[in-house]
């Protein structure tokens, strides 16, 4: 048996098992995270996120003493980015004086995302995001129940499907579709490593609702980098090149600022259980 110290978390509700593997000796593998991850046999989690120090992550050519958040979904597969996740990666590291604040930067496979401690929450410099309306056909739901719609392919770092419902007489309630099926789309070489496929209610110009079903992890309380394709989704159908959005998901709100094609997300961060996991073999 290994004897590793984990920490768990949630934002919205899009909770994580974190461990600090300061020098890469862990090493977890595709079995190790999804054992950690199973909600009955492990600790339960959306996903994997291993706090190492960026000198020692392949392909990193930024500092190499900044911490890397290595965020694996709960499949074991790696994911660029998580925008829930890396504000608890952030606050974990707070809270453990592995770093000081207000501003914490996290280096992560989408590039350099520094979290600031705000009144608000956490807020994360997003990066650059890009859309193209229409870019693909998703279908939703399983057979007989199945829904098909036009998406848009949105960038925030890692690949988001968007689709919006509109409030025509034949369109299902966000409430009542089936996301446990994982979601298809066409052309399926438009996204071949996967995609997060958001479902959006436009509650007003500036107010959204969705859900979402993560590639590698099923449907999940929320998505933090999906919070932030759904509002940029939005603006382009708007028009609008900057604003604040407000995003609700099963797990909470959050706020989504655009400007310039870059994005900001804020939102709460909670680290709600630390302990020493016994893992198998």
């Amino acid at each position: 048996m290994r004897s590793w110290p984990f920490a768990k978390g949630h934002g919205t509700h899009n909770d994580f098992v974190l461990v600090v593997d300061r020098h890469g000796l862990l090493d977890p593998t595709d079995d190790d995270v999804r054992w950690l991850c199973d909600r009955r046999a492990g600790v339960g989690g959306d996903g994997l996120l291993r706090a190492i120090k960026a000198e020692h992550i392949a392909g990193w050519d930024g500092d190499p003493s900044l911490w890397f958040m290595d965020y694996r979904n709960a499949d074991g597969s790696v994911a660029e980015m998580c925008g829930n996740g890396v504000r608890v990666f952030a606050r974990m590291l707070l809270e453990d004086g592995l770093a000081d604040g207000p501003e914490v930067p996290v280096a992560t496979r989408a590039g350099l995302r520094p979290v600031t401690l705000t009144n608000g929450g956490y807020r994360v410099a997003m990066g650059p995001v890009t859309v193209e309306p229409d870019a693909v056909e998703v279908t939703v739901g399983g057979e007989g129940s199945a829904h098909r719609w036009r998406a848009a392919a949105v960038d925030v770092g890692n690949p988001h499907a968007v689709v919006v419902l509109d409030d025509g007489p034949e369109t299902p309630s966000l409430t009542s579709l089936d996301l446990r099926p994982a979601p298809r789309w066409e052309p399926a070489e438009r996204f071949p490593d996967g995609v997060n496929v958001e479902l959006v209610e436009v509650v007003d110009e500036r107010h959204l609702r969705m859900r979402v079903h993560e590639r590698g992890s099923g449907e999940t309380m929320s998505c933090g980098t999906g919070t932030v394709a759904v509002a940029a989704a939005q603006a382009a159908t708007l028009g609008a090149t900057e604003g604040t959005w407000r995003v609700d998901v099963p797990g909470g709100t959050v706020t989504v600022e655009l400007a310039d094609g870059r994005a900001w997300l804020t939102g709460p961060a909670e680290i709600v259980a630390r302990g020493e996991v016994l893992l198998p073999g």
